[in-house]
């Protein structure tokens, strides 16, 4: 099965400046991520990034990087140019790796470009894991999913859903809900007509890109997975625990 791995990076960041390039163990994060994500087997990994700077760390560590546009939305409207650039057929599969994900279980990546080719019915795939704590479970920044019998998802919220009408306060539902994995498989066609769409009521409220395409009545399917990913970096917090893993 080949697939392409796409890594979104924007130099601007409110929270962590110049993000990409923060140094991780004497390597940029976008270079520590793109090497991570090599042991799940894509035929290509490539960083779509905003900024030269960005552009010219790929180049100096070995990593593929296509310049885009820096007045992009969103994400997914930057990879949609990235596969214009690149020339990718429209079923060829991707898959989003965001670029400040440097410890992703390169399986998860690759289960995502499995399950575009196991489940034709949906245009997307992505994952999720149980969540352990109700602190987690009641926490806003924590984005939750709830599926359907086939293992498609049915919503995405910022609120803690499933709702226990009869549980106690603090507690978790029986089953555990889930937690949504901001990790994504398109086929290039669809992820290029995904800017088209018409944003949703929905994403506009919850701020979650996803419900768009539920919105608009196409399927994403799900990878549950049996833990947690590693830790993404949001925060200067975030980078030192990641920068201590990798002393």
């Amino acid at each position: 099965m080949s697939f392409t791995v796409l890594i979104p990076a924007r130099l601007a960041s409110t929270r962590l400046p110049r993000k990409p390039l923060a140094d991780i163990g004497g390597l940029p994060m976008i270079v520590r991520v793109a090497r991570r994500v090599a042991d799940a087997g894509a035929e290509r990994i490539v960083v779509a990034c905003d900024d030269a700077d960005i552009a010219a760390a790929c180049a100096a560590h070995g990593v593929e990087a296509v310049l885009t546009r820096a007045d992009h939305p969103s994400g997914s409207d930057r990879l949609a140019e990235a596969c214009t650039r690149l020339g990718l057929d429209g079923s060829a599969r991707i898959v989003n790796v965001q670029g400040d994900e440097p410890l992703i279980d390169p399986a998860l990546v690759r289960r995502c470009a499995e399950l575009l080719d196991e489940r034709p019915d949906c245009v997307m795939s992505t994952a999720a894991h149980a969540i352990a704590s109700a602190e987690d479970f009641a926490n806003r920044n924590v984005v939750k999913v709830v599926l359907d019998a086939a293992g498609r998802a049915l919503y995405f919220s910022r609120s803690a859903i499933p709702c226990w009408r009869d549980g106690a306060p603090g507690t978790l539902p029986d089953p555990a809900p889930l937690r949504h994995v901001g990790l994504y498989g398109y086929r290039a066609g669809f992820l290029r007509r995904f800017p088209t769409l018409e944003p949703a009521p929905l994403e506009r409220l919850e701020s979650l890109e996803q419900l768009r395409v539920l919105w608009h009545g196409e399927r994403i399917a799900v990878h549950v997975a049996e833990h947690a990913p590693g830790t993404g970096v949001d925060t200067p917090e975030d980078l030192e625990r990641v920068r201590a893993l990798f002393a």
